[in-house]
């Protein structure tokens, strides 16, 4: 059963990305998903970013979710939910060895 609708895939990069936008808190360049044919986020991480490391050298399957609580239930959860975006609250588990972003939609 799933448990939520595909929105991106999250990639690491070291390389520059035409239309990357700063999110300062988090020391990161992030490109739209949006943008991209396949739906690819490039995140560019600076040296001294306060995120895990596993977001930062792992890439990432983003799913948009009805319920946090719920998609996080016994999961093993890397990042707990934070408001991302004015859209997006969003939160990070681990799978195996997937990273897994969990977003819901902020009312």
């Amino acid at each position: 059963m799933s448990l939520g609708e595909f929105h991106h895939f999250g990639v690491p990069t070291k390389a520059k990305s035409k239309g990357e936008t700063y999110l300062e808190g988090a020391k990161l360049y992030l490109t739209d998903p949006a943008a991209h044919p396949f739906r690819v986020e490039f995140l560019r991480f600076m040296d001294d970013s306060p995120m895990p490391e596993k977001l930062r050298t792992w890439p990432h399957a983003a799913f948009v979710v009805p319920d946090m609580d719920a998609a996080l239930k016994g999961r093993n959860v890397v990042i707990a939910p934070f408001d991302a975006t004015d859209e997006f609250r969003c939160a990070f588990i681990q799978d195996g060895d997937a990273l897994i972003e969990v977003m819901v939609r902020r009312k």
